[in-house]
């Protein structure tokens, strides 16, 4: 097909995977640690205090890592975020987010906490979220001794990562777990059942395309269907009520955009404040290309909206 990309990113493209045909997951762990390395070779982490965290599990032995970072100059009570990664639930791991938590914890003076969620199709739906679920019980029980204050708790996450934080805020909602006052759904994937216009359009498209979304369910899910649980899929949530505030970010040319953009429109209609960002021109992961404009204004407005909401009086 023919997409309307911004210019700077359509510029980028062919140095860009195209998932028009399903990739072997292994093949892609290899791709997306290479990719790591680069990113986070030039990332500076001198001015923050992290630190590593073995999390007891909920079996004898299994521990959950979570990364810490803080500012080592900063001082009085800080917010908290919940930073989960991306990679479809079968890919990634805790240093991906290595810089965008440096970031986050330097620009929106916040603890920034990463977690090493087991992969699918390994450890497939509840693993990944019950161990999200176990970092954000960390974060909160922890709030004190990394002087957090424990009202102003956000999770964060994008793609998958934003899937699983939209699972979170439902899980911890109905646990009556740790309160979250935010949560950042940046390009989610949150819909098993592949039905939306963008989903069943956009099957050529760089990065992730349809063929990406059915491998990574099938991952995260395997062969039942029947009784898909929305903390796995949370478009399937029937009650959106009482769920915290949200930020939604799409891409124009993502399989996940119209998935998004509906459960925007779907928190709204249940009485949650929503801020529903449509970037034009963009595709799922472009952020990739970081010297395009378009890419500077989603980078910057994550930070604004971050800022805003947790450092500003409740």
């Amino acid at each position: 097909m023919t997409y309307d990309f911004d210019p700077e990113l359509k510029a980028a493209i062919p140095g860009l995977p195209v998932s028009a045909e399903p990739v072997d997951i292994s093949t892609m762990r290899e791709l997306m640690a290479s990719v790591i390395d680069l990113m986070n070779a030039s990332v500076d982490v001198s001015d923050l205090l992290v630190e590593d965290h073995h999390v007891p599990g909920r079996g004898p032995t299994r521990e959950v890592l979570v990364r810490s970072y803080r500012t080592k100059d900063g001082s009085g009570v800080r917010p908290g975020i919940l930073d989960i990664h991306g990679g479809g639930f079968t890919t990634g791991t805790i240093a991906l987010q290595h810089g965008a938590a440096a970031k986050m914890a330097r620009e929106v003076e916040a603890v920034v906490a990463t977690v090493e969620y087991r992969l699918a199709p390994e450890h497939p739906f509840p693993a990944g979220l019950e161990d999200c679920y176990l970092a954000l019980e960390w974060l909160a029980g922890e709030s004190n001794e990394l002087g957090i204050d424990a009202q102003r708790i956000a999770v964060v996450g994008s793609s998958a990562g934003g899937g699983l934080a939209a699972g979170l805020a439902l899980l911890t909602r109905d646990r009556g777990g740790p309160a979250l006052c935010f949560q950042y759904l940046g390009i989610p994937e949150l819909d098993d059942r592949l039905e939306t216009t963008s989903m069943r359009t956009f099957v050529d498209t760089p990065v992730f395309s349809r063929n990406g979304a059915v491998q990574s369910w099938q991952a995260y899910l395997g062969d039942d269907r029947a009784e898909v649980s929305p903390y796995a899929a949370p478009a399937r949530a029937t009650d959106l009520r009482g769920l915290p505030p949200a930020y939604v970010s799409t891409m124009e040319f993502d399989p996940l955009r119209d998935e998004g953009i509906l459960y925007a429109l779907r928190l709204l209609e249940a009485g949650v404040s929503v801020e529903l960002h449509q970037y034009p021109g963009t595709f799922h992961g472009s952020a990739m290309v970081a010297d395009a404009e378009v890419s500077k204004r989603e980078a910057r407005e994550t930070i604004d909206v971050l800022r805003r909401v947790l450092r500003s009086e409740p």
